[in-house]
């Protein structure tokens, strides 16, 4: 995904385009967070393009790639969760979106506060981000991020959760100074599988919740 600008812009399209149909395909309206969010990482992805043919720098392409991959995404995705989860699981969801609330709250004042930079490292994108705590604000993320899908109670999240906490830990170990560049593109080949998730879903009484 992270090679270069044009496996970055390929990557980017044919999510965006599973994220369009994952919409298209949307049975209850409580699914939609999570079902865009293919959209989102697609989007991210094409942005990531911009950042590789600028050659890097603090410019434009670099503030909305880590807006996105940080801040946002570490909202998005637990309350998607929350959103959809069933209401059994509600109560313990509270945790995760509120630890990502806190988490982005913390990553914006950074990002703020301090010009992100990207640099080209090779064949990969590293992010120079100056944060206070990045240990305590990494796990928060993951918390958010993964653990929300995880304490989903539904199967097909947990998998995704699954999946995205391994390449978390596959990311971390291999590129670490990369990290958060490779794990966003391996996120987004694993939302394919919200295609997956959200088509199983059987159009009922309930759809609209």
């Amino acid at each position: 995904m992270c090679w270069s600008a044009t496996a970055d812009l390929a990557a980017g399209v044919g999510i965006a385009a599973v994220g369009v149909a994952c919409v298209a395909r949307v049975r209850r309206s409580r699914d939609l967070p999570l079902a865009a969010l293919p959209l989102v990482l697609g989007a991210h992805q094409i942005v990531e393009s911009a950042v590789w043919d600028s050659g890097g720098g603090t410019g434009p392409a670099t503030v909305a790639w880590a807006v996105i991959a940080l801040p946002l995404l570490a909202v998005w995705v637990p309350a998607g969760a929350m959103c959809a989860a069933p209401p059994h699981a509600l109560r313990r969801l509270t945790v995760p979106l509120a630890v990502g609330v806190a988490t982005a709250a913390a990553l914006a004042y950074a990002l703020v506060t301090c010009p992100v930079r990207a640099e080209v490292r090779g064949h990969t994108l590293g992010y120079v981000v100056h944060l206070n705590d990045p240990e305590l604000l990494v796990a928060g993320y993951l918390l958010a991020t993964v653990g929300s899908l995880l304490l989903s109670g539904d199967r097909g999240l947990v998998l995704l959760g699954v999946l995205m906490g391994a390449g978390a830990l596959i990311c971390w170990v291999l590129w670490e100074l990369e990290f958060v560049s490779t794990w966003c593109a391996f996120a987004a080949v694993c939302s394919v599988a919200l295609l997956v998730w959200v088509r199983r879903h059987p159009v009922g009484p309930s759809a609209g919740r």
